[in-house]
């Protein structure tokens, strides 16, 4: 049966402290406070749902609202799978942040089952004042059981506004019966892609190029690239052959981009 769900979260400053305003969920939603150091101001919630995976026809739309000088971060709980579908399903996702707030999105990794079709809109309105970073992880399909690239189509839009200004706009595409993906420019034998948003205006963006790319190239079968933005931010993309791989690269990215230390190897928020 499909479902039409919606996900509403907002946040206010209580005492310096980032705190949960507002929200709202519908099934298959659930949200969960997962903050461990309540002394800190980042607040962080995740994401969970009572649903196997996107069905077809279903429809979600997700709203969040980050206050002046919030910083929230929000996890998944588990990978993302999409059924196999007619119709296809679509979600919408709506960022709203005030000045001098920051938000964290890094998902799990996205597993498209045979036959499905998927649409994901992303719009993120935000002041030059916050901090954003966004990732986003796509498989092949399910690996392990030959679905390599056996999906209709999966297509996700990802804009980000300065105000009324459009900034950045990320456009993947990818339909295998009509685009060869093994060909020069598309995934040239690679199975899984992965992306990594960062807008920042007081950080130093030429520098923590360089940090993200010195951690790259630590990684085994893993192509990369990394590019400046209009804006004083960056994109990252990767290729590789392991969603757990690129998923465990993105945190390590997020947790370098965040200025936190390190710790055994790995970057820790």
């Amino acid at each position: 049966m499909a479902l039409t769900a919606n996900l509403y979260i907002e946040t206010a400053l209580r005492s310096e402290r980032t705190i949960l305003k507002k929200y709202f969920c519908n099934a298959p939603f659930k949200i969960a406070d997962i903050t461990e150091d309540k002394n800190q101001n980042k607040l962080r919630i995740m994401l969970m749902s009572s649903s196997p995976g996107i069905l077809d026809g279903d429809d979600f739309t997700l709203e969040i609202e980050v206050a002046d000088g919030c910083c929230l971060e929000l996890q998944t709980q588990s990978y993302q799978r999409l059924f196999q579908m007619k119709r296809g399903a679509r979600q919408f996702f709506n960022v709203r942040m005030k000045p001098g707030s920051s938000f964290v999105y890094i998902p799990h990794p996205l597993v498209p089952h045979e036959k499905s079709i998927f649409l994901s809109k992303n719009k993120i309105m935000m002041d030059e004042s916050c901090s954003l970073l966004w990732g986003e992880i796509m498989s092949c399909g399910r690996n392990l059981r030959g679905e390599i690239f056996q999906f209709s189509s999966y297509q996700s839009t990802t804009e980000i506004f300065f105000g009324e200004k459009l900034v950045v706009k990320e456009n993947i595409w990818v339909n295998p019966a009509e685009i060869d993906l093994k060909a020069i420019g598309q995934q040239e034998g690679f199975t899984h892609q992965a992306s990594l948003l960062f807008i920042d205006k007081v950080k130093d963006i030429k520098n923590k190029a360089e940090s993200v790319i010195g951690l790259l190239q630590q990684q085994q079968y893993v192509e990369f690239g990394v590019s400046s933005l209009p804006v004083n931010g960056m994109i990252v993309r990767l290729l590789g052959y392991k969603a757990e791989q690129l998923f465990d690269i993105l945190k390590n990215i997020s947790c370098l981009l965040s200025q936190t230390k390190k710790k055994e190897g790995n970057y820790v928020c």
